[in-house]
């Protein structure tokens, strides 16, 4: 699963709840702690219903992919409910020997293939067939959908993973009676991952990719926009390109696991019908023999600063769209609330500037739409902008109109009734991703590691009501600069002229 740009924003349960206390009530209820081996725990009590909502916050994305091997956080993501050395497996012993064989028929393989025309096809082909035979043979002691299977039958529900820019992250719910099998489960595949069906699911990747991006205008004109807004900084690509993922060895995705999987990069959150001090009990058992090692190390590359706007043209029969951004620092920058606040302005549904002057007034687009953060969180992004012309307009005639708008608001202040109506959205908007115990868990879990302190979830609402007019105008007149917009836009393929006889 990927986390889409769209809908990013954090949902009305807790809205009575945060009118009703403050801070310092919420911390009642809220266990922290962290073990010797670095690994920190979250643990928030709400014992409305017996159950309990599990989230593993590893704080690696596809940002922190290796060059020439994109998609490795993602392929990290598809093993996570594999299994282990004791479930899904017939017979461990002989698929342990089996998957390292498959390794090393594969370095066989790629040294023979890096000789390049000095090599052998005879030998290549050989060894081929014999990586073939050895992953069919692997395959063959995979018992299916044993991870999966497990959990359902003790109540399990929600079991999902999904890679972004920034963060990888596992999470399903249980009931209250079942949180040591999440303990244990979890504390093996983190121990001494398996790579097992790794080829196979590394196809599922490859086919993901051709849907997602290849096959799918929205997804390559996503993707090409990354691509051509971030020459340096790795933030390219989220679920790899193509020849890398055909490259992607079981090999590369231990070592990339042994590196960035490592306690001090994670945070385990546990939200429901949880004793806190049981679950201090059970992180000591499960997860203290966990190995240490050095924090990852960060990512360094910072983006050149871009010298002129940048403009691209995909060919393709679909709708016709156009999607532009302009560069806009990290969300921990103290614009970002602003920033929330201009978008939602810009882009709350019928209410929104967009909507109502471009497809209600104008009637030139069938959707027009603005979001904050794309495509990450963490570091420089994007402010997006996205239209789809009506029939009969153009794409030129929907740039304009925007821009037109981009203009205004950084010469105009938005008034108090559509500021507090937009503060509204943008705080409930946050207040609804706490809703449930899977809400808060996510939540608690980002905002302490992108942020260093999980308390921001209240400190950001407070933020957006400090935001002022003159806030909204001036990060508009700040951010949204000629020089740093990048666009990418549909072109129909031009009409093959007929062959003279």
């Amino acid at each position: 699963m990927h986390w889409t740009w769209i809908g990013r924003l954090a949902p009305a349960i807790l809205s009575a709840v945060l009118a009703a206390q403050d801070l310092k009530e919420f911390e009642k209820k809220i266990t922290e702690f962290s073990l010797p081996n670095g690994l920190h725990f979250i643990v928030l009590r709400r014992p409305l219903a017996p159950v309990v909502s599990m989230v593993t916050y590893v704080n690696v994305g596809s940002a922190n992919d290796t060059s020439g091997k994109t998609g490795l956080a993602h392929m990290l993501e598809h093993m996570a409910f594999k299994g282990t050395d004791s479930l899904g497996t017939s017979n461990w012993l002989e698929e342990k020997k089996t998957l390292a064989s498959i390794e090393q028929i594969y370095d066989k393989l790629e040294a023979e293939r890096n000789k390049g025309p000095r090599g052998s096809k005879e030998a290549a082909a050989k060894l081929e067939a014999d990586l073939k035979a050895a992953i069919e043979k692997a395959n063959g002691f995979v018992v299916k959908e044993a991870y999966s299977t497990l959990i359902q039958e003790n109540g399990g529900v929600g079991m999902n993973a999904g890679t972004s820019v920034d963060s990888t992250t596992y999470f399903y719910s249980l009931p209250s009676n079942r949180l040591e099998l999440w303990f244990l489960l979890t504390s093996k595949v983190f121990r001494q991952p398996v790579m097992r069906e790794f080829y196979k699911e590394r196809d599922v990747v490859r086919e993901e990719r051709r849907m997602r991006i290849e096959s799918s205008a929205q997804g390559k004109m996503q993707e090409t926009l990354q691509m051509s807004a971030f020459l340096a900084h790795p933030q390219r690509t989220l679920i790899g390109f193509s020849s890398d993922i055909e490259g992607l060895r079981a090999k590369d995705s231990e070592a990339f696991f042994r590196q960035h999987y490592v306690p001090s990069n994670m945070v385990m959150v546990l939200a429901g019908d949880v004793d806190p001090v049981k679950a201090r009990a059970l992180a000591a058992t499960y997860f203290s023999s966990l190995p240490t090692g050095p924090t990852p190390p960060r990512v360094t590359t910072e983006e050149p600063k871009q010298e002129g706007e940048r403009r691209i043209t995909i060919e393709t029969p679909s709708q016709p769209l156009i999607f532009f951004g302009y560069k806009r620092p990290a969300a921990s920058h103290p614009d970002d609330a602003a920033l929330n606040v201009l978008a939602n302005a810009l882009s709350s549904g019928r209410t929104g500037t967009l909507y109502k002057e471009l497809v209600e007034q104008k009637k030139i687009s069938l959707a027009a739409l603005a979001s904050p953060n794309f495509a990450s969180q963490k570091y420089p992004g994007l402010f997006m902008f996205l239209a789809a012309p009506s029939p009969g307009k153009t794409i030129d005639e929907n740039e304009k109109a925007i821009l037109e708008i981009v203009e205004r608001v950084k010469k105009e202040k938005y008034g108090e009734e559509v500021l507090s109506r937009v503060k509204n959205q943008v705080r409930a908007g946050l207040v609804r991703g706490l809703e449930s115990n899977f809400g808060m868990a996510i939540q608690l879990a980002s905002n302490y590691m992108l942020y260093g302190d999980w308390r921001r979830m209240f400190t950001a609402i407070q933020e957006i009501e400090k935001v002022t007019a003159e806030d909204v105008r001036r990060v508009a007149e700040t951010h949204f600069v000629e020089a740093q917009k990048s666009a990418v836009f549909t072109k129909a393929p031009a009409a093959k002229k007929e062959e003279s006889k």
